[in-house]
């Protein structure tokens, strides 16, 4: 049966972290859902965590769910604020949405380490510096 189902790859569509401001004690970091298709996506759901390991221990962050009815076609959404601590962690993104009545899904995840100055590109439709995945 599973073999009957359509594939539904996920295409034109990144998850980014951006460099929002910085100040002396930190810099701001925000997550965006950037929709590089020519159609919106609709009935969206994101969940996020970080999981990994910190100072020989396991850690994991809390579950955090987020979603919004419609994600226009070439724009984006802000998905949360992200803390420059969990970028030593596995920050996965777990991405669902419609388009007609087609459901598609993908994991984004940025890998420890992954979320630095070196990596930065300028971010398609957002405009800020910062790092994504298609």
């Amino acid at each position: 049966m599973i073999k009957d189902l359509p594939p539904n790859v996920v295409k034109d569509i990144a998850v980014a972290v951006a460099l929002e401001g910085e100040n002396p004690e930190s810099k701001v970091w925000y997550v965006y859902l950037i929709n590089l298709k020519n159609q919106p996506l609709e009935n969206v759901l994101v969940t996020s965590k970080g999981y990994g390991e910190k100072d020989g221990e396991q850690v994991k962050t809390s579950i955090l769910r987020h979603s919004f009815p419609v994600v226009e076609a070439n724009s984006y959404k802000l998905i949360e604020p992200i803390d420059e601590q969990t970028f030593g962690l596995n920050n996965e993104y777990w991405l669902s949405y419609y388009i007609g009545k087609e459901i598609f899904d993908k994991k984004f995840i940025f890998l420890p380490e992954s979320i630095v100055e070196e990596n930065f590109i300028k971010l398609p439709v957002v405009n800020k510096p910062g790092v994504m995945i298609r």
